[in-house]
């Protein structure tokens, strides 16, 4: 067994101590790289694990054989897929289609969402139909995607739209139903009536919670993506999953799986964006105050301390 990976394991869980003890931005930048190398290791361990030697009929020894790639062995693999293009060409028709689709969800859920909300009649007729469709998984609707639209981009659009809408409407709903009452007198003390109202309060009050059904829904879109690209168009990352598995390139079929992972994270980097805009920033506590708030909390537990250090050393 190789020793290097249980040494790194070891030493990535060491830097994860000491990380633990640093403050800001060391440990934002620390923690998440020794995960990683511990991930790293475990997926090595395990592959080497899983490996056999092959053996000919006289017991002479042939060739190591890999069920699960490693991981240098999957960065050989997706190598040409880099190198040509292929794994570009197949990342820009991934997130082309779940920015179309999701941008035609929140088109549309956004605003129904916010009318439902607001609107105790338009609820009561809209809400019962959304539960009713909102448990159906979108990947039941690929047959009728393809019946639709054909194998071609808008089957996979038309996919992402639905998986998308129903968590953007049903965040929305709630977000304006569960707005503080308080909120709504106060500014209907000041003449603020209709469109208004409900620019300059309901909707920026309502805002946190829809940014995080965005997010959300944003990571089922992705997901959707790849189930969707496997059958319902002749391209992008779910489609090259399938491809690599028919031909058997089983690092390939890992490595596209990481180059997924790593596009979700920056999809939802970017969609965390959102939360810096001023319309909604009210609603999220920035990092500036949170560390303000330890200081204080800090602080207070200090002072509390400092009478009893004070006894100790008067009795001594």
């Amino acid at each position: 067994m190789n020793p290097v990976p249980f040494v790194t394991a070891l030493a990535a869980v060491a830097l994860i101590l000491v990380a633990r003890r640093l403050r800001d931005p060391a440990p934002k930048i620390l923690l998440p790289l020794a995960t990683a190398v511990i991930f790293v290791c475990g997926w090595q361990i395990a592959a080497d694990a899983a490996r056999y030697e092959l053996r000919d009929k006289d017991g002479a020894f042939v060739r190591m054989v890999e069920i699960f790639p490693t991981p240098w062995s999957t960065l050989v693999g997706m190598w040409i897929p880099i190198t040509d293009g292929t794994l570009l060409r197949y990342t820009v028709a991934s997130v082309f289609r779940v920015a179309a689709g999701f941008a035609l969800a929140a088109g549309i859920a956004i605003p129904l969402g916010l009318w439902a909300g607001w609107n105790l009649r338009g609820f009561q007729a809209l809400n019962p139909l959304v539960q009713a469709l909102r448990p159906i998984s979108p990947i039941a609707w690929i047959p009728v995607a393809i019946l639709w639209f054909g194998v071609k981009d808008s089957a996979a659009i038309f996919l992402i739209a639905l998986a998308s809408f129903f968590p953007i409407v049903t965040g929305t709903m709630t977000a304006v139903r569960t707005i503080p009452v308080v909120y709504v007198r106060s500014a209907q003390n000041f003449g603020l009536e209709g469109f208004e109202l409900f620019r300059r309060v309901v909707l920026p009050a309502s805002m946190p919670q829809i940014i995080t059904s965005l997010r959300f829904a944003l990571g089922i879109a992705w997901m959707v993506i790849v189930a969707a690209e496997m059958i319902a168009v002749d391209s992008g990352l779910g489609y090259l999953v399938m491809d690599a598995r028919n031909a058997n390139y089983y690092d390939r079929v890992v490595g596209a799986m990481i180059t997924i992972g790593i596009i979700g994270i920056l999809l939802d980097l970017g969609m965390r964006r959102l939360e810096t805009l001023d319309e909604v920033r009210w609603g999220f506590p920035k990092v500036q105050g949170e560390a303000a708030a330890e200081r204080v909390r800090t602080a207070l537990v200090r002072k509390a301390a400092t009478p009893a250090r004070e006894r100790a050393e008067v009795r001594s």
